[in-house]
């Protein structure tokens, strides 16, 4: 179903938008881990043991549970685990600034003067649609570049519901997400009836781009009011000692645990933000002491707790940032940007498990095998909601847009 409000009125205009039909075996949730800054994925995912110094960088490297692939030593938890996960070892495109890269990563298209494409989680959580009493896209620890939760082309009704507050020290909150203590649900009724009674004089403004997004606003807003199931999924009081444990004391960590508490109570998409990967100098000393170690026990203890609860077939994880970073280690021991090579780690949501897609060649330079663009993870990870990547949406506007023009499916990823 297109799920998209606008799509009546997208008729009556003398086109439709095409619907997309869900396989049997569908996604029907995910949570993007965004590693904002570029992470240095052959420090990480794809290390080269056997590459000079000056391209391996300072650390060695460790079995896994997928026969003859190795991981970096610092990431000894995810290569326990690794067998859940399904690991892309040649993205590549060619974008190396933050901002343009980001975008590109996060909607799967080349940015457009002409055309604001909106993040694969709005998109998808707009297509297959909310479950009643929590917002479909979630987003939690919003980073500065507003990139990874744009709306686009669909209008501000679908922008992220925005959770904010430290996960760590059990702070989260959705602002907006409670009345007053004076004020009723009775009286909410009163004032929706009244709202109504209001908009029926103004129907011309549901035309307008601003007014479909302000009446899916209200609607989204007067539903989570009445229901407390964002404000009970964000509180991490009643998770047990072991649970907070296995996840870290770190705000990836609880904010991970949070995610997945979110999609329980119905969310569909949940991006969590994780900062502080441009690594130009001393890149070997922050991947040790904090981002690896956070990324490994916090990632591999999602993955187990979906899988525990029978969720990770039907949910799926990724984890990215905007491009990689160089083969060659500069004179500060950090890595600049690079863009030709990048790692993505897939877990859950009908994708192959213990899977390596693609290789890189003995410097992480450039890929050798079964290469893809940004284009076509966007649209496998659409496809694996069972959304047809090439089937026309309606824009806020009414008019009909190819999701992924250039994006194809990557059907060796899928079981």
């Amino acid at each position: 179903m297109l799920g998209l409000g606008s799509f009546d009125r997208a008729k009556s205009k003398g086109f439709a938008a095409i619907e997309s039909v869900a396989p049997a075996q569908s996604c029907g949730s995910a949570i993007l881990i965004w590693l904002s800054g570029g992470p240095s994925t052959i420090d990480m995912w794809d290390p080269k043991p056997h590459a000079p110094e000056s391209i391996r960088g300072d650390f060695t490297t460790i079995a896994s549970a997928i026969p003859g692939v190795r991981l970096c030593e610092h990431l000894p938890q995810l290569a326990r685990t690794l067998d859940r996960f399904t690991l892309i070892r040649s993205l590549t495109h060619e974008i190396t600034a933050h901002d343009v890269g980001s975008v590109y990563i996060a909607t799967g298209n080349r940015p457009s003067q002409a055309i604001e494409h909106p993040a694969i989680g709005a998109l998808t959580a707009r297509i297959v649609g909310p479950r009643s009493g929590i917002p479909p896209y979630i987003i939690i620890n919003q980073l500065k570049d507003g990139v990874i939760d744009r709306a686009g082309y669909l209008g501000s009704a679908a922008g992220a519901f925005a959770i904010e507050g430290s996960p760590l020290r059990n702070a989260l909150r959705a602002q907006g997400n409670s009345l007053p203590t004076d004020f009723s649900l009775s009286a909410l009724g009163d004032r929706e009836r009244l709202l109504k009674r209001f908009d029926r004089g103004l129907k011309g403004l549901d035309e307008t781009d601003i007014g479909s997004g302000l009446s899916d606003f209200q609607r989204r807003a007067i539903d989570i009011l009445r229901s407390d199931r964002v404000r009970r999924a964000i509180d991490l009081s009643n998770e047990s000692p072991t649970t907070l444990e296995r996840y870290g004391s770190t705000e990836l960590g609880r904010g991970a645990l949070a995610a997945r508490r979110l999609i329980e109570a119905g969310a569909r998409f949940v991006t969590l933000g994780f900062g502080g990967w441009d690594t130009h100098t001393a890149n070997f000393e922050a991947l040790r002491t904090n981002l690896l170690p956070t990324i490994d026990r916090a990632l591999s203890a999602l993955a187990l707790d979906l899988e525990s609860r029978g969720l990770l077939d039907d949910t799926l994880i990724y984890c990215l940032g905007e491009f990689g970073r160089t083969p060659i280690v500069n004179a500060s021991a950090g890595r600049d940007h690079w863009s030709r090579t990048m790692s993505v780690l897939l877990a859950g949501g009908g994708f192959r498990r213990g899977y390596v897609h693609g290789a890189t060649d003995d410097r992480c330079s450039a890929p050798t095998r079964d290469a893809c663009s940004p284009d076509d993870l966007a649209a496998t990870i659409v496809s694996a909601f069972g959304i047809d990547p090439h089937a026309a949406v309606a824009s806020a506007a009414g008019r009909p847009i190819v999701p992924f023009r250039d994006g194809k499916t990557i059907d060796k990823l899928f079981d």
